[in-house]
């Protein structure tokens, strides 16, 4: 028998969420974005559930590889563009679509010769200070990148700073700073990420860009997945390994913080921050054991945690845990850790087994 903890990937869930961004941009075409392995959820599998997706969005040419070995034809848009031009060749070949956000980038497409031409978004940084030309840089290189023989279709992006608040002026400040700069053209263009799905309509355009809304997590700090209209796409599922009987003022776990306040009975968990459990994560973290809650306790271990079960008194070795996931919000655990649910998604561990389910 393998080691309890593993990773539950819900596949109807994830097409759910799909779903649910198609009713609420039924008119822009979705760049499903799988970075960073699908945000720890498997690149291939999601992409190859995800078939009615537009295109998928990736941060580096080896995910874009990957994809296009495993048979995926949609559109690829590689979001950082490529870091040499030693790239563009490849790039070409595979059929890949490029960010263009630095003059760099300009100046490899402007001394390399491409077997294919490329499309091309070009980035505007209206706001963010992070990737992209300002308004008054990129008309320039717009007019310039027209002129390139290996530049096929051109389109137009930016990336939305706080649109995870929804009462931050600044989104719609964005918002309007891209719409002034292509007023009078034809590009096709995208703005809206996870969050301005959800929140600002006005962002939706031709394209979304959903991210973490897909796996089922909601972008707002003041929000889950489910108040949002989502489903939880994976759950990180383990069982009790065993169980103690302890006497009020033992010790449990390294360091000894945490002391039994009565006599009690502990369950041990088998799973930890070896397997991506967030280690700052406190005592009182909830934890299902049962489908009932519990609660953490004493420092989360390499490949064990601990967890009071005096509300579960007939708890046993062999039952199972939830640590996040179905009925237990990621949100909520990634409060408890002083994280985000980003983090947590793509630090679980690949030694862990993946079960990907259709039921």
């Amino acid at each position: 028998m393998s080691r309890p903890a593993k990773v539950v990937i819900n596949l109807p869930a994830l097409r759910h969420n799909f779903s649910r961004i198609r009713t609420l941009a039924p008119n822009s075409r979705v760049m499903a974005i799988v970075k960073a392995d699908a945000y720890g959820h498997g690149l291939v599998r999601i992409a190859q559930c995800l078939e009615h997706a537009d295109a998928f969005g990736v941060a580096c040419l080896e995910e874009a590889r990957e994809l296009r070995q495993a048979e995926i034809q949609q559109r690829i848009i590689l979001l950082e563009g490529p870091y040499s031009g030693d790239e563009l060749s490849e790039i070409s070949q595979l059929g890949i679509d490029m960010v263009v956000h630095d003059l760099s980038q300009v100046e490899m497409l402007d001394q390399n010769q491409l077997i294919k031409p490329v499309c091309i978004w070009l980035k505007l940084d209206t706001g963010m200070h992070r990737l992209g030309f300002s308004p008054d840089l990129a008309s320039d290189v717009l007019a310039r990148l027209e002129q390139f023989p290996c530049v096929k279709e051109i389109r137009l992006m930016t990336h939305l700073a706080s649109a995870n608040n929804r009462e931050d002026p600044m989104t719609s400040e964005q918002i309007n700073c891209f719409s002034q700069f292509n007023k009078n053209m034809s590009l096709e263009k995208t703005i809206a990420n996870s969050a301005a799905i959800l929140a600002f309509p006005d962002a939706h355009v031709d394209w979304v860009r959903p991210g973490i809304m897909l796996y089922g997590v909601s972008p707002f700090a003041n929000s889950n997945g489910p108040q949002e209209g989502l489903k939880p796409v994976m759950t990180l599922k383990s069982r009790l390994i065993t169980v103690k009987a302890l006497k009020t003022g033992e010790p449990v776990g390294y360091g000894a913080t945490w002391r039994c306040p009565e006599d009690m009975s502990v369950g041990v968990v088998a799973a930890g921050y070896g397997d991506g459990y967030p280690r700052h994560a406190e005592s009182g973290t909830p934890v299902l054991v049962n489908g009932k809650r519990v609660e953490l306790i004493g420092r989360a271990s390499m490949d064990m945690l601990t967890v009071d079960l005096r509300s579960q008194p007939q708890a046993k070795t062999g039952d199972p845990v939830v640590l996040w996931g179905e009925g237990l919000p990621v949100e909520e655990i990634a409060k408890h850790a002083g994280t985000i649910p980003y983090e947590m998604l793509c630090a679980v561990h690949k030694r862990l087994e993946f079960e990907y389910g259709e039921a």
